[in-house]
């Protein structure tokens, strides 16, 4: 059962070893977890728990059972509006992979963010994947390990265009962001803006232009990528 789970908490992580190397785990230590040949030591058990937001019930139920409640997307008072009655979104109107994205910083006028995310499938849902450049975090003097620095959203159909909902871990630090697609540049660019909700201040913004481009390249393209963000 903890192999089984765990399998499926890796799923959307395209590298194992890169997930090893963000846990701290023998990469060869980790695939025995994975076929259920052995079970962690409870510090390595509370560090894979703590990692992907799940308890050490993992060692004997299956994930679907571990947390009983709908979610507030899927109470019944909304979930024909934004939970499960939300219409799938296609790969046409959103192809799954990597994306490049721009954006105006919301803090400093001469800045533009530039960040890497996934996109990918989930049967009929869409969901979104990424983290904060290490050197962001730092300027700001905030934590840089994995957990922190992860933001999680979901993607959905608008009439012209797509929306994502976006947070860090208990929804913290979230933000709104729309997008349209451009009918130029071999239909890889996606134009719009970034919101988030916090308080009008003198210096800063709430609303900032973004740009999202898809990356259709080899991984090794990718991960150079990667290093460029911040």
């Amino acid at each position: 059962m903890f192999g089984r789970n765990l399998r499926h908490l890796c799923a959307p992580y395209r590298s194992v070893s890169d997930l090893c190397r963000q846990l701290g785990i023998n990469r060869t230590q980790f695939s025995r977890y994975l076929s259920g040949e052995s079970f962690p030591r409870p510090d390595v058990l509370h560090l894979i728990c703590q990692f992907f937001d799940v308890d050490a019930r993992i060692l004997l139920e299956p994930l679907d059972k571990l947390d009983t409640r709908p979610g507030v997307l899927n109470h019944p008072f909304l979930a024909a509006n934004v939970g499960s009655g939300m219409l799938p979104l296609s790969e046409e109107a959103l192809p799954s992979g990597f994306y490049r994205f721009s954006r105006k910083s919301f803090v400093e006028d001469d800045l533009v963010i530039v960040g890497l995310v996934y996109i990918f499938r989930d049967g009929e849902y869409t969901f979104l994947r990424g983290y904060e450049p290490r050197q962001a975090m730092s300027t700001h003097g905030l934590p840089t390990n994995s957990p922190l620095r992860e933001f999680r959203g979901y993607v959905s159909a608008q009439e012209d265009g797509i929306s994502i909902n976006v947070a860090h871990r208990h929804n913290m630090a979230a933000t709104f962001n729309y997008l349209g697609r451009v009918a130029a540049f071999n239909n890889t660019f996606w134009v719009g803006y970034a919101a988030r909700p916090t308080r009008e201040t003198l210096r800063g913004r709430r609303v900032a232009r973004m740009v999202y481009e898809h990356v259709d390249a080899p991984l090794r393209d990718i991960v150079a990528l990667a290093r460029q963000t911040g």
